[in-house]
């Protein structure tokens, strides 16, 4: 059974894919009330930081699953490995759980695929937060 609501996954999801539409700043500093800069990643950038929050205030059944499922939707771990999957994620855990998800390239679509690979529809859960 996962043990995160599939709302906070998609909250997870919905800020990922902010962090990855967002650039190598491509402008000077005096240009950054232009409205190019706005999908530039800057230090200090807001989405980001708030996503390592979120993510480092879930509970450590939370994280597991998390990751769980990121291992499911990249094909490490079948649906049905679960409980495996979560078991792993704690018994390996040696790093802040949101720098490892946070430095997993493509987060956003392994989540998605976990849902969905899991039978859980990600369009639902985004919808409460979109």
């Amino acid at each position: 059974m996962l043990e995160i609501a599939p709302e906070k996954v998609a909250h997870v999801i919905v800020r990922a894919r902010e962090m990855d539409a967002k650039m190598d700043s491509w402008d000077q500093p005096e240009d950054e009330d232009s409205a190019d800069s706005i999908l530039e990643s800057r230090a200090g950038d807001a989405t980001g930081q708030e996503l390592r929050e979120f993510i480092s205030q879930l509970n450590v059944d939370e994280q597991a699953s998390l990751v769980a499922l990121a291992w499911i939707g990249r094909g490490t771990f079948e649906p049905e490995e679960l409980e495996e999957a979560k078991a792993t994620a704690l018994a390996e855990r040696v790093n802040p759980t949101e720098d490892y998800l946070l430095g997993i390239p493509l987060l956003a679509d392994y989540l998605e695929e976990g849902l969905d690979r899991l039978g859980i529809s990600v369009e639902d859960a985004e919808a409460g937060i979109l």
